[in-house]
């Protein structure tokens, strides 16, 4: 097959592009160009969009001896994922900038592209595994789960799956870098990229006031209605947070207050006892299914973070929104966030987090 390597300048897009050259198919690197004006040099883990990392993805495709390319899609990223991002805030959600850019960048844009000048599938570095199985091509959990990206990829449809190649999903990240090493691939010690690629400096909620802005507020103790203290932006805060939220007044008895609720509309973040956070309901509005829609209700298990811990559930179809029954409470649900459904380590679907509740009530 033709393939495109995706080549993010890390130790793991390197070695999928290496085992996609010894498979045997006609491969080309290309580096994706997301940032509008990319920093020089990344700072330890943060970013990977920088002038330092597309060389280092040059340097791998000249020791894997295949042509490589700069793809420029920064006005794509801009308008399908950083834009995204700081609407879902502004709007009081949480979202999860690499599923939009999983699901409109790399296997939308890029994938169409390929597709577009002859290539038959994109090869990227995810720790993730394709299977041929009963439901067609699935998409499953990687071997390695603490490295594990089934998560971010669960927005991905049965086409753009078709169109995908995973060769990490058999192997943990240690054999990764041993095997970069072994290659003779100079980011075989490369550190991981950890923060949000578009926010190098990792302060989020800086990022969003020079976006959208100062809107001063009150934080509301949830449990009395006592205004505890005042913030620039209820955006910059989400659900289960509990590190700085400025609090003027401490809670009786000391106990910790975390964010219960963001009401962006009268700028007003509440906060209370973790036992508010606790939820036994999602809601999830715009499902995408990996592959065929399930005919009836899935009891499988759902993930509500990137790493976060599957907890048993029962999933229904309820008109054009996924009801999510979970087996037992959770805490910390943010609308924005996307909960991932799965049968075993096969990904059925995801949805967008649009609400929660507990015992019944709506939180």
């Amino acid at each position: 097959m033709r393939v495109v390597a995706a080549l993010s300048g890390g130790v793991d897009s390197a070695v999928a592009a290496a085992r996609a050259v010894d498979a045997g198919h006609d491969v080309t690197g290309v580096h994706l160009a997301l940032a509008r004006n990319p920093q020089s040099h990344r700072t330890g883990a943060r970013g990977c969009c920088t002038l330092e990392d597309a060389r280092d993805a040059r340097r791998a495709a000249d020791v894997l001896g295949i042509p490589f390319y700069v793809w420029d899609l920064s006005e794509q990223f801009a308008e399908g994922v950083i834009d995204d991002f700081v609407e879902e805030y502004a709007a009081g959600r949480t979202p999860n900038p690499c599923l939009r850019c999983n699901e409109r960048i790399k296997f939308s844009a890029v994938l169409d592209k390929a597709l577009a000048l002859g290539f038959d599938a994109v090869c990227t570095g995810h720790y993730a595994r394709l299977v041929d199985g009963t439901h067609g091509r699935e998409l499953h959990r990687a071997v390695d789960l603490a490295k594990d990206q089934s998560y971010v990829l669960a927005v991905l449809d049965a086409a753009q799956l078709a169109g995908a190649m995973f060769p990490l999903g058999d192997t943990v990240k240690a054999d990764v870098r041993a095997e970069a090493a072994r290659r003779g691939l100079l980011v075989a010690d490369k550190p991981d990229s950890h923060d949000i690629c578009f926010i190098p400096d990792g302060d989020t909620a800086g990022f969003l006031q020079r976006k959208l802005g100062s809107a001063p507020g009150a934080v509301v103790d949830a449990t009395t209605g006592a205004t505890v203290g005042h913030h620039e932006g209820a955006y910059a805060f989400t659900v289960g947070q509990r590190r700085g939220l400025g609090l003027g007044d401490p809670a009786p008895g000391g106990a910790r207050r975390y964010v219960v609720g963001v009401d962006v509309a009268s700028s007003t973040v509440m906060v209370g006892p973790p036992v508010l956070l606790e939820v036994d309901t999602v809601v999830g509005e715009r499902p995408r299914w990996c592959g065929e829609e399930p005919a009836g209700r899935v009891e499988g298990e759902v993930q509500l973070r990137a790493h976060g811990e599957p907890v048993p559930a029962v999933v229904e179809r309820v008109g054009g929104a996924l009801e999510v029954h979970l087996r037992r409470r959770v805490r910390g649900v943010a609308p924005g966030q996307a909960v991932v459904v799965y049968d075993g380590s096969r990904v059925v679907g995801s949805a967008t987090v649009s609400r929660t509740a507990r015992a019944g009530s709506s939180s």
